[in-house]
């Protein structure tokens, strides 16, 4: 059985399979190997990455259920950069690049160009893969069962009916090809990994930068480990605190509010391709197009773009944002003219090859929140709800795509709470105030709910993740993580113009959200 990666939810179709590393693999080829050991007994064997001979790879045993602790484990998958100037090394720097589904690991191996040589002198920079997640025995299902998913933006009971009826398949599908881990993957587990692993590292107390659903693994080990916390620098917050009609409206508006920006920026900027035009007309008039079904795909002219396409797609561009490439892209559609090829990848296929498993790490979202929608005229209730919220994007392709996979989900061991931070270091949350994917106000609920241990560092720009966006926030990131200076309260940080912005974040990690990477046709580019 051949392992690939999805990148999770699989809505209409299955996207793309990229090959993925065995799940336990480790260094086959190594020149050097050191072990880091506890008092506990815990023990990380490095050796050289054979993709990377300057990363150190490793693995980490812990108890699948941390309420059996002798019982079963999984083995962690690591990887450590080490500091460039050892005399000066200040400890390890946990990593974490979101999802969930995202790989630390492949985050440790690129580490260096995400993060200030600051940072690299100063830090080990070990990245994880959590359980469930790439080489962390992830998280696998049925590529047939997965290609089956309803639509995702329903319009019957029936319809709601069916999915409750895959949802139960799929899971059952998943767990039995999964094995016992399957019903282990929430946060809280992640939590006592990332301690687990504090400890075998030999650090007293931890050290950690994680964007977007990696802010809940730091928000959660600052509740439960609040005494060995050293310093939690969590970027693009989530809010573990909303319910199903906060969740969902708020991620509707704050993807609306990214269109806003957008529709904004065509005004204002003569380098836009759909400068001097009405620009809501021109993408009302595409919906309605792909609703009727005579929008062509541009990749593929045979196969009309849905509405579902259109929005993804515009979603997706507001991560960095390129809003350029998302006028550019607007306006061939609206005119005929070709689409360049770089931009003209909007629908899904599913690869002939012969792969039968794929990863679906969204079981960990449907394991931490609780979305009880009881049948389809409570949803379209929702529906509507994010319409009047979103008039233009009408929902949250993210929030909307992902919510029917938890429908029926009965055991959620992570359920939503406030946050309750007593006792720990000072943590540093920082926002943009356009983000598209984790809002702005779920940071500022976040901090208000961490109380006098949280300060809020604003970027006043647009995009997902604000570490890349100029001086001012890598700047005092920096400061926080390696002096533990922290600005101060009320610090806004002006927004960079997108050219430089684009320019310092051209290579990984794109973040990839605060749930599951995502299907074709909303993977980040």
């Amino acid at each position: 059985m051949r392992r690939t990666s999805l990148l999770a939810c699989a809505l209409a179709m299955i996207a793309s399979l990229l090959s993925l590393t065995p799940a336990n693999a480790t260094s086959s080829k190594t020149t050097t190997s050191k072990t880091t050991t506890t008092t506990a007994g815990a023990a990380i064997a490095w050796a050289a990455c054979p993709e990377d001979p300057a990363v150190e790879c490793g693995t980490l045993a812990v108890p699948i259920d941390w309420a059996r602790p002798g019982g079963p484990t999984v083995d962690l998958a690591l990887a450590r950069r080490k500091a460039t100037d050892p005399a000066a090394r200040i400890g390890s720097l946990l990593i974490n690049p979101g999802g969930p589904g995202g790989s630390g690991v492949l985050f440790a191996f690129l580490g260096n160009h995400y993060f200030s040589e600051e940072i690299t002198r100063r830090f080990d920079l070990v990245g994880f893969d959590p359980r469930g997640v790439a080489r962390s025995h992830p998280v696998v299902c049925s590529i047939d069962v997965l290609s089956q998913a309803p639509n995702p933006i329903m319009k019957s009971q029936s319809e709601f009916d069916g999915w409750l009826t895959y949802d139960q398949r799929l899971r059952d599908d998943c767990r039995s090809r999964t094995g016992p881990l399957y019903d282990h993957v929430d946060t809280l587990s992640v939590v006592r990994d990332l301690d687990a692993i504090r400890a075998a590292l030999g650090e007293d107390k931890l050290s950690y930068y994680g964007i977007s659903y990696g802010t809940l693994i730091g928000q959660q080990y600052a509740e439960q480990f609040p005494r060995r916390v050293r310093a939690l620098a969590l970027d693009s917050n989530m809010d573990h605190s909303l319910g199903t009609t906060a969740f969902l409206a708020t991620e509707a508006a704050t993807v609306q509010d990214s269109f806003d920006e957008f529709v904004a920026w065509c005004d204002r900027d003569e380098s836009c391709a759909l400068h001097g035009k009405d620009v809501r007309k021109v993408w009302a008039g595409l919906l309605a197009r792909a609703e009727r079904g005579e929008l062509p795909s541009p990749d593929d002219p045979s196969v009309p773009l849905t509405a579902l396409d259109l929005i993804g797609t515009a979603f997706r561009k507001f991560y960095e944002p390129s809003w350029a490439d998302l006028a550019n892209l607007l306006n061939a559609l609206d005119t005929g003219a070709p689409v360049p090829a770089e931009l003209s990848a909007m629908t899904t296929r599913r690869n002939a090859a012969t792969e039968d498993v794929a990863e679906f790490p969204s079981q960990v979202f449907c394991e931490d929140y609780r979305l009880p929608i009881r049948d389809y005229r409570e949803y379209a209730a929702h529906l509507r709800l994010a319409a009047r919220v979103a008039p233009d994007m009408r929902f949250s392709p993210l929030a909307f795509g992902l919510t029917p996979f938890c429908l029926g989900q009965t055991r959620i061991p992570n359920p939503q709470h406030a946050l309750r931070v007593h006792g720990s270091a000072p943590l540093l949350l920082g926002n943009s105030v356009h983000d598209p994917a984790t809002a702005y106000s779920w940071a500022v609920d976040a901090a208000r709910q961490i109380g006098r241990e949280g300060v809020l560092l604003t970027y006043e720009g647009w995009g997902h993740g604000i570490y890349g966006h100029g001086e001012c926030t890598r700047g005092a990131i920096d400061r926080y993580l390696v002096s533990l200076t922290l600005p101060a309260r009320g610090t806004r940080c002006p927004a960079v113009p997108l050219a430089d912005v684009s320019a310092q974040r051209e290579a990984w990690p794109r973040p990839s959200g605060p749930l599951p990477d995502l299907p074709g046709w909303l993977r980040l580019p």
